[in-house]
């Protein structure tokens, strides 16, 4: 704690970019455009007893690291010593992973780390949203304001300017197509941000992303949902919390791969007697009905392409298991308190879709008898790239994939113009 507190009063102290005058911002880049590098952050902690976060970082570096640079943020000396120990030699000889002392509570790149935008004048800059632990804290707890402090902190390493915003937004939920159309979920967008209209959202969006057009999606994966909101029932009768998720992040469910193709996940018909597959397939379909119906920044229609989603994937989690000791502390509906000190059943946040796109390599996740026809669908969407899958099941336990622990930096004097 005391390393905690030092690192969250050397970042308050440390002088604001955002005290400049702020560019004007053009654009948000998309995934699939080109990368000069891939931001991560080191782990802290597991999620569960057997799974190790540590080494599935490990296996996405070794994955992207030949092809596209990494930059490792550690949190403190000691770990960097660790992340040292268990990054490939030759990648760090080689420059391929560099590593950076960041302070950071969490591991979640994309939510709390740097949001790159193009400038008027064709530059790099940083969009800094605010941030709420993904509505589980509060702006003022000491590790939500160290992990708010994340992007400023690569800003000011990268000597890079700020965009300043007030909107509590996390990367996860933002979609881009790089030529200013964003997919963003209501439910996560309007709840981060009460008070706020959609209009106000979305003129917000274009000063701080350069956004012409925001195709707003109804409620993301069922599994994905607040843990707060009390346990879903599986297909066997048995209750599950949802793993500290994000009520509804757009990357688990829609992603943009080009300027107007968005892939979007389906609930195969032999899991829709489920009764999480029954309420994902409902939520799916009217997101695809809006997305038929909406059109990009020039009016355009969208082409939509279905991915299945992997059967439900649940886990034993007894206290101890940090994911357990959280969920142990949040506030639940009266007529569903939390079972303390007993064993629960934990749901993961697994998708196909929580994917990473970098220049040579797409880095998706595996869960079995799916993976296939998965990676086929990836190969036809990227006929360029290498399709590697690999088990994330640790990230997925902790809410998330191998989206949510990832950000690229975009390789501007080769990005599509808008």
């Amino acid at each position: 704690m005391k390393t905690l507190a030092l690192c969250l009063m050397l970042v308050l102290a440390a002088p604001s970019l955002a005290e400049a005058d702020e560019p004007t911002i053009v654009r948000m880049p998309a995934e699939f455009e080109p990368q000069d590098a891939v931001w991560m952050i080191w782990p802290q902690a597991e999620h569960v007893a057997g799974l190790s976060n540590t080494a599935a970082v490990v296996e996405i570096v070794e994955a992207i690291a030949p092809t596209t640079p990494v930059k490792l943020a550690v949190a403190n000396s000691e770990l960097e010593t660790v992340a040292r120990n268990a990054i490939p030699a030759e990648l760090l000889m080689a420059g391929r992973v560099t590593i950076h002392q960041l302070p950071s509570a969490q591991f979640w790149t994309r939510d709390m780390g740097p949001n790159y935008v193009e400038t008027a004048d064709g530059a790099l800059a940083i969009a800094d949203f605010k941030f709420n632990g993904w509505g589980y804290g509060n702006p003022t707890d000491a590790d939500v304001r160290l992990d708010e402090a994340f992007d400023r902190e690569v800003a000011r390493l990268e000597k890079l300017p700020i965009v300043t915003t007030e909107l509590i937004s996390e990367g996860g939920d933002r979609e881009s197509n790089g030529r200013g159309t964003l997919l963003v979920v209501e439910a996560v967008e309007l709840g981060r941000n009460p008070g706020m209209s959609k209009s106000e959202l979305e003129a917000e969006f274009q000063r701080v992303l350069g956004v012409r057009k925001v195709i707003w999606l109804g409620p993301g994966l069922r599994e994905d949902d607040h843990s707060f909101l009390g346990p879903i029932t599986l297909q066997s009768g048995e209750p599950a919390y949802t793993a500290i998720t994000t009520n509804g992040h757009v990357d688990e469910f829609a992603r943009f791969v080009s300027p107007r193709k968005v892939l979007l996940a389906e609930v195969p018909p032999e899991d829709r007697s489920d009764p999480i597959g029954a309420e994902n397939h409902r939520r799916l379909e009217e997101n695809y009905a809006r997305l038929k119906a909406a059109s990009d920044q020039d009016g355009q229609p969208l082409d939509i392409v279905r991915v299945p989603l992997p059967r439900p994937t649940v886990t034993t989690m007894r206290p101890g298991d940090p994911v357990y000791d959280f969920l142990a502390t949040l506030d639940y509906p009266p007529k569903a308190p939390f079972p303390t000190g007993q064993l629960i059943k934990v749901i993961a946040a697994a998708s196909y879709l929580n994917f990473l796109i970098t220049d040579e390599v797409v880095v998706a996740p595996k869960y079995g008898e799916r993976d296939q026809q998965v990676q086929e669908i990836l190969q036809a969407t990227f006929p360029d790239r290498k399709i590697v899958m690999l088990d994330m099941l640790a990230i997925n336990f902790g809410g998330g994939g191998i989206h949510c622990i990832t950000m690229p930096e975009p390789r501007m004097n080769e990005a599509e113009s808008p």
